[in-house]
């Protein structure tokens, strides 16, 4: 394989300093590393986040604007994932399940991503998951770190829930944790 040299005096040195095998790793390692397998931070929880659930802004697959004020007093979970994202679509058959489970609550499940749209088609060809997918046009604005990132709006709108990282979501910690915020108005 050919090799790389860089040199940084007016000598050239023959020794490389990178070669094209040290890019490819450092390459892989920025790509593996975008996406979280599990969370290494507790989830924020009650957040005092300036985010706000109309500060997102959504679009259908037909590129028409999503209306977040149709969900007022509805919980909303957000999944932002990628298409090429493993841990993504590790925890997809969670969130199914507990979609499933959660399903005669008022809770909104939405899958937001900034992938072309003919990826996800090709991704809900290939994957039979039930999701409402969405486009996400501000995913910088937001503050998501990495893939996959999920936040939880009360039935207020309020930020309640964020955390990045692959999480099981049909396990009781976690439909006990999304009952919780879709009850929080109840008192």
């Amino acid at each position: 394989m050919d090799q790389i040299k860089i040199s940084f005096s007016k000598k050239t040195s023959t020794k490389p300093i990178l070669s094209l095998d040290s890019l490819s790793c450092l390459f892989f390692m920025m790509i593996f590393f975008s996406c979280s397998n599990e969370s290494k931070n507790p989830p924020v929880i009650n957040s005092t986040e300036t985010t706000g659930l109309n500060e997102i802004s959504l679009f259908t697959m037909n590129n028409d604007p999503i209306d977040l004020q149709q969900y007022k007093g509805k919980t909303v979970f957000i999944n932002f994932w990628a298409t090429w994202c493993k841990p993504c679509i590790k925890e997809m058959p969670s969130i199914q399940k507990a979609q499933g489970i959660l399903k005669d609550e008022e809770i909104i499940f939405l899958f937001a991503t900034n992938d072309d749209v003919e990826l996800v088609k090709s991704f809900k060809e290939e994957n039979p998951f039930d999701f409402n997918y969405v486009q996400v046009k501000n995913l910088e604005d937001l503050n998501v770190q990495a893939l996959p990132t999920t936040f939880i709006f009360a039935p207020d709108g309020s930020l309640q829930f964020s955390e990045a990282g692959f999480r099981k979501w049909d396990d009781k910690e976690s439909l006990d944790l999304i009952l919780k915020i879709s009850r929080s108005n109840d008192k």
